[in-house]
């Protein structure tokens, strides 16, 4: 079965190293979480606020010598007014057993994005 999961985390700089820092702590927390391995993943998209302009959380990825084989994409956010800056989200695409229930990751400033799944998914 295909099924996905999202989630978001606040980049404490803009700056190439705080977004690697910050996308593998997110991808590290997902992937455990959810109890993903590689070659479950069929596709990685990331978007990124605008105010982050200096790095691209999918090079940041693939920098840190993970995911060699999954397809990543990344995207411009939205910009609209009261929305949360230095955020970097992420939907991640795989396979599974059809019983698994997906379990979303919000780090940082980004819990506010979505209390209400933090609250109910809490392992």
């Amino acid at each position: 079965m295909v099924k996905a999961v999202r989630g978001a985390i606040s980049v404490d700089s803009n700056d190439h190293k705080s977004m690697e820092k910050a996308v593998i702590e997110l991808m590290n927390e997902i992937s455990g979480k959810n109890d993903l391995k590689e070659e479950e993943i069929i596709s990685i998209v990331f978007s990124q606020t605008a105010d982050l302009n200096v790095a691209n959380p999918a090079a940041a990825l693939r920098k840190s010598g993970a995911y060699h084989f999954v397809p990543l994409f990344c995207t411009k956010e939205p910009e609209y007014e009261g929305a949360l800056h230095a955020v970097v989200r992420v939907l991640v695409t795989y396979q599974c057993e059809n019983d698994h229930r997906p379990v979303p990751v919000y780090l940082g400033e980004a819990v506010h994005l979505r209390k209400d799944l933090n609250s109910a998914y809490e392992c």
